[in-house]
């Protein structure tokens, strides 16, 4: 199994559960690029204004510990 196919597994739960807040968070922390902020401000009230540091490196975890369990 090659190493790309342990973390990318796109029809696990888990998996999907991780890359959501990764998505958010980076769509957050390039507000200033993309000049959306209406749609920034609504997507951090619904993760209950949390950093969107944090919701990278909680889906970077979680796909990593995605990887870490056995097929």
């Amino acid at each position: 199994m090659p190493i790309e196919c342990k973390y990318f597994k796109p029809f696990s739960v888990t998996w999907l559960a991780s890359v959501l807040p990764l998505g958010v968070g980076l769509f957050i922390a390039f507000e200033p690029v993309h000049h959306l902020g209406d749609w920034t401000r609504s997507l951090s009230t619904v993760f209950g204004g949390t950093s969107p540091y944090l919701l990278i490196n909680a889906g970077l975890v979680g796909i990593g510990l995605r990887g870490a369990v056995r097929p």
